[in-house]
């Protein structure tokens, strides 16, 4: 992205990063509005199989925990169908299904209540069993996400482009669009998704002009926690400097709430949206004379569970950490083996070395429970 593009699409607001995001139609997974301007939508998938309904169920609570949105499941066989009713029984989340080589899953999922379709027109069948979807969504009133994966594209595409790139995923979809409308069917969402940033962010900027769908991003099977997660974070930056992003997923190899987790992180770091505590910490060097990288995890673990948005520091020593722990709601500042503890923007007491996780998760936790506004980051 050059200078020019970047001072259009970037605006620096007070401590907020606003995001001039495409127009789009807005379609509903349930009651969670997708584009339009609505807020951008985290989602996450189960990554236990989908028949197990005990499995299914308490994974899906435990993203609600986290703070996800919209929850897709993999329905690749009958039995998985016969779940997804009993599943939608004991969760209150929106439910996704998703369905590939077989289009009569997709019509048992809608029977069975789910919110949303997602469809690989790669492989979902001929135009024919495309068209038998596309009506029952339409009679259950249920949106349909258009999912090309630059794995699973068309063979007539990989032959005329040579290889799957930006320009063939982007035929792909639509060619698919084409025969949703063709049918008077808009209810539509898009991704297009491959496993390396610049393809993925190419196809999303080709389409833009294209379409006014909304998208839902992401970088495809990115990799285990941490790779993933700089991979995604890169690719997803990239996508929603230039408003490209109305929901998105982080694809990791992990446990589903850490996609939940980093997608959150990354809308907070751009100050898009707020999820919780935004914790500045310490990288330690050899000045820090506290065990500060296990201070650092404790409360980091201990305040997951905080939804409010609030400010917190928790720095080494005495170069910058007074500076950043006035700077927060509640701040750590150490010196040898004890801690200065700030809250907006004073010193409030100080701590031995073994108190300070207690007492900083009992002001944090106080603090979620005050109607007062958090500090105004500078």
């Amino acid at each position: 992205m050059n200078k020019e593009n970047n001072s259009k699409d970037i605006q620096r607001s007070d401590s907020m990063l606003a995001v001039k995001r495409r127009k789009t139609r807005q379609v509903k997974i349930g009651n969670v509005p997708i584009g339009g301007g609505a807020p951008i939508v985290v989602q996450s998938m189960t990554k236990t199989h989908t028949k197990d309904v005990k499995a299914t169920v308490d994974q899906i609570k435990r993203l609600e925990k986290a703070g996800c949105e919209v929850v897709r499941l993999a329905v690749p066989d009958r039995d998985a169908v016969e779940a997804l009713g009993k599943i939608k029984k004991q969760v209150v989340i929106p439910l996704v299904a998703d369905i590939h080589f077989d289009h009569t899953l997709a019509l048992a999922a809608l029977r069975k209540g789910v919110d949303a379709l997602r469809i690989n027109p790669g492989n979902i069948g001929s135009r024919e069993k495309v068209r038998e979807v596309v009506r029952a969504a339409k009679q259950h009133s249920v949106p349909i996400r258009i999912g090309v994966n630059s794995g699973s594209l068309e063979k007539k595409l990989l032959q005329k482009y040579g290889d799957a790139n930006a320009e063939a995923m982007v035929e792909s979809a639509l060619r698919h669009v084409r025969i949703l409308e063709d049918m008077d069917f808009y209810d539509i969402k898009i991704s297009l998704k491959a496993p390396d940033v610049y393809r993925t962010v190419d196809a999303y900027q080709l389409l833009a002009d294209k379409v006014d769908y909304p998208f839902h991003a992401g970088i495809t099977e990115s990799g285990s926690l941490v790779p993933g997660s700089v991979k995604s974070s890169v690719g997803l930056a990239l996508l929603l400097s230039r408003g490209l992003v109305d929901t998105l997923r982080v694809s990791l190899t992990a446990p589903p709430e850490d996609e939940v987790r980093v997608g959150f992180l990354i809308l907070s770091s751009l100050g898009i949206r707020s999820h919780g505590p935004d914790i500045v910490s310490c990288p330690i060097c050899g000045r820090c004379e506290v065990d500060m990288m296990t201070i650092a995890q404790e409360i980091e673990k201990r305040v997951s569970s905080v939804k409010s948005d609030i400010q917190l520091a928790v720095m080494g020593c005495m170069v910058n950490g007074p500076g950043e722990a006035r700077e927060a709601d509640i701040g750590l500042a150490c010196g040898q083996g004890v801690g200065v503890l700030f809250k907006k923007g004073n010193v409030f007491r100080k701590l031995k070395e073994e108190e300070i996780v207690t007492e900083f998760v009992k002001e944090v936790k106080k603090f979620e429970k005050s109607p007062k506004k958090r500090k105004a980051r500078k």
